[in-house]
C-alpha cells in the first residue's frame, strides 16, 4: 500500500494538532512519533513501512468536521480544530490528558473557533461531560 493511499484517510488527534511541517491548526509543540489515522471500525489498517496508529470510528465522529488540504500534490483530510480538540478528549487514555489540556488551551488562546463549534462536536463524540469542567476552568 503506497504512502498516498493512506493519505486518503483522515489524519487526527496529533497530525491534525501539529500536521508536519505546516503546522495547519498551530496547536502543539509536540511532534508525534506515529501518524494517526482514523479509519471506519470495518475497515483493514493499512500496511505500511511507517509508524502507524489507527483509530477505528464510526458515523457523525468519523465524517464530520473534515477539511481538505493540499499536501505535495496530494488531496488530505484533516480535522478541524475543534473537532481535533474534541478528539483529542475522545483518547486522552491513549494520548495523555495532558495533550487534550494543551489542544483545549492552544484552541481557546488562539482563538481557532468558538465554543459553539467545539460542543457541537464535542456532542458528537460524546465527550461534553468531559471537556466542560477543563472549558469552564478556562474561562
Amino acid at each position: 500500500m503506497t504512502v498516498e493511499l493512506i493519505l486518503i484517510w483522515s489524519i487526527i488527534l496529533h497530525q491534525a494538532r501539529s500536521f508536519g511541517r505546516f503546522n495547519c491548526h498551530n496547536m502543539t509543540i509536540q511532534n508525534p512519533h506515529r501518524i494517526w489515522v482514523a479509519i471506519h471500525n470495518k475497515e483493514k489498517p493499512p500496511k505500511v513501512e511507517v509508524p502507524l496508529k489507527v483509530v477505528r470510528m464510526t458515523g457523525e465522529s468519523l465524517t464530520e468536521g473534515r477539511k481538505q488540504y493540499g499536501v505535495d500534490s496530494i488531496s488530505v483530510n484533516v480535522y478541524e480544530p475543534a473537532k481535533t480538540v474534541a478528539d483529542c478528549f475522545k483518547f486522552r487514555n491513549r494520548i495523555g490528558l495532558d495533550v487534550a489540556l494543551e489542544a483545549l488551551r492552544e484552541y481557546r488562546t488562539k482563538n481557532l473557533g468558538t465554543m459553539t463549534e467545539l460542543w457541537s462536536y464535542a456532542k458528537i463524540d460524546r465527550v461534553q461531560n468531559v471537556i466542560q469542567p477543563y472549558a469552564e476552568a478556562q474561562l
